[in-house]
């Protein structure tokens, strides 16, 4: 079973929505989302693709991230 979440619900600008089947593999898809839409020149993904790249520099901050981003994954339904 999948279940699918949007760039926007994941902290970014636009409604690309990725479908996965852990929050590790939507993590995923969105960084990899991100990098894509900025190495293309989408400027409005840069802060989202900077705020990824460095939310990892800050510990505390990046496991408060990933605990939520797991916690509304695991509440969406399965599709």
């Amino acid at each position: 079973m999948t279940k699918t979440m949007t760039c926007r619900s994941l902290g970014g600008p636009c409604d690309q929505q990725h479908t996965e089947a852990t929050a590790d593999e939507i993590i995923k898809a969105q960084d990899r989302h991100l990098r894509d839409a900025v190495k293309g020149g989408d400027v409005t993904h840069s802060e989202a693709r900077d705020a990824m790249k460095g939310r990892w520099r800050h510990p505390k901050r990046a496991m408060d991230w990933y605990s939520g981003v797991k916690r509304d994954f695991a509440a969406l339904p399965e599709r």
